[in-house]
């Protein structure tokens, strides 16, 4: 079930709803909605914090049932910390938690007041938008490959947040990013059997035929083979699942104003190929399109928010198999660039379907610029771990733009360098570039490889190995970096 958003105008006393959220910090000060909540009950919620129930403690829950004086028939009380050190992350943790414990009750719809919290530097539609995301993020539910659930109880189905006119903003661009989000996620948790190139394919022509302002193009391998995509289909040949290349284009803004352009990695499973990985942890490599889904998450909250921008989606689906007709270590692959390249490692993929995406991009749409997210290096994980996404380029405002993107959607990134000095791990004596640079900085030469494929492009590279899904066996895609795209295109549209 899609989780509905909208604003609530009545007082949080006087709204009828299964239940309301209120807050409280760790000194036991009240936020003004608890506080008219604790007034027309009686002091019910200062009692619960004078002995010690309510704590404050960021993000615990308490919940009061029908409390005498109040519409409500539950009400929620969260534990916001402490004041003086509250900040958006902690802003986000809150409502994470707290739609989690209001999903738990057998109810279909409540209303939050906690997008009335002061957030040092946000104003009301950033709250909004924030607290709507991060409840939509705390219901998502895998089902694709899953029983049906049980009916008979209440499933939580929508939410209404207490705000201003601004707030309208916050609901009507976390709608948009939720259902970007939300495909993303969809998207990279299906298991390969389904979810292989032509599903990818398939899933891109359905959105566009259901968006006047959309058109799909598919290329598959032989029309790539015609092209001269040597680096792409190479990594396809073991496979076959054979590779198709998504090509989705919106129109929202001038016909002949250039286009905005993603590219994502699309691994839809990655064994390592001849180089096989080991085997534990290898049913993880289903999220190795995650760049993808990811890029095409960003491109359908663009659609849904209705921006006045023109945007090009590209996503090279392959599948990486090892059989007698896959490509191997010390193989020489000739790229879309002309630019040839010594395979030293077939697990290194991601950048050898990248470069030709990346080149036909380039040639074919000239965009203004071209960031392109993709799962690509394990060194990425090892140097910033789960919590932030590797971003790479020569183009200092265009870094800046990402990272102020990422820190207002509370989807990081930071910068590592992209200096000329890593380019040498690189040299081939057989080719004029080798796949991989060591071990030494693999993310970064990874996007030093990325980079002789841009020149002269205004270029981004994220490297979201580390973010974009939770590990573990029961680890979800989470979606990013969908909330910092769509932040990104956001900035633009508003110039």
């Amino acid at each position: 079930m899609t989780l509905q958003f909208s604003l609530a105008s009545a007082a949080p006393e006087t709204v009828e709803t299964p239940c309301i959220v209120v807050g409280v910090y760790e000194n036991g000060l009240l936020t003004s909605a608890a506080a008219r909540v604790d007034s027309a009950a009686g002091g019910a919620i200062k009692r619960q914090v004078e002995s010690g129930d309510i704590n404050g403690k960021a993000g615990s829950t308490t919940l009061l049932f029908a409390p005498e004086g109040v519409k409500a028939k539950r009400v929620l009380v969260v534990g916001l910390g402490t004041q003086k050190t509250f900040d958006g992350a902690r802003f986000q943790k809150i409502n994470l938690e707290a739609t989690r414990a209001v999903a738990r009750l057998p109810i279909d719809s409540a209303v939050s007041f906690l997008a009335d919290v002061d957030v040092p530097g946000r104003d009301s539609a950033w709250r909004t938008r924030t607290a709507a995301l991060a409840a939509d993020h705390a219901t998502y539910r895998y089902t694709a490959t899953l029983k049906p659930r049980d009916k008979s109880q209440p499933e939580l189905g929508s939410l209404a947040f207490a705000g201003d006119d601004n707030a309208q903003v916050g609901i009507e661009q976390a709608t948009a990013i939720a259902e970007g989000v939300r495909f993303a996620r969809d998207l990279a948790n299906l298991p390969p059997n389904i979810c292989n190139p032509a599903y990818i394919a398939d899933q891109a022509v359905k959105f566009a035929e259901g968006h006047d302002s959309v058109s799909c193009q598919v290329l598959d391998h032989e029309e790539m083979a015609r092209l001269g995509f040597g680096s792409l289909l190479a990594v396809g040949r073991g496979s076959t699942n054979k590779p198709k290349l998504v090509v989705l284009e919106y129109k929202g803004g001038a016909a002949d104003e250039k286009p905005y352009a993603f590219v994502g990695k699309g691994i839809t499973f990655d064994t390592g190929g001849i180089s096989l990985k080991p085997g534990p942890g290898m049913e993880e490599m289903k999220f190795d399109m995650g760049g993808a889904a990811g890029v095409l998450g960003a491109f359908v909250s663009a659609v849904k928010m209705g921006l006045k921008l023109n945007l090009v989606c590209v996503v090279p689906a392959v599948e990486n198999m090892p059989d007698g007709d896959a490509y191997r270590p010390s193989d020489v692959l000739t790229s879309l660039a002309g630019i040839t390249i010594e395979v030293l490692n077939t697990d290194a993929e991601g950048r050898l379907i990248l470069c030709d995406a990346l080149t036909y991009t380039a040639q074919t749409f000239q965009p203004k610029s071209m960031i392109d997210a993709a799962t690509l290096t394990g060194a990425c994980v090892i140097a910033l771990g789960k919590h932030a996404s590797g971003l790479m380029s020569k183009h200092d405002d265009l870094a800046e733009e990402l990272l102020s993107a990422g820190e207002n959607t509370l989807d990081r990134a930071w910068r590592l360098p992209l200096w000329d000095d890593y380019q040498a791990q690189l040299d081939s004596g057989f080719a004029d570039v080798a796949n991989i640079g060591g071990k030494n900085a693999g993310a970064i030469t990874a996007g030093c490889f990325l980079s002789r494929f841009t020149e002269g492009q205004r270029w981004a590279h994220l490297d979201i190995a580390g973010t974009a899904w939770d590990e573990g066996r029961k680890g979800l895609a989470t979606g990013r970096p969908v909330p910092l795209l769509a932040q990104w295109l956001i900035d633009r549209s508003a110039q």
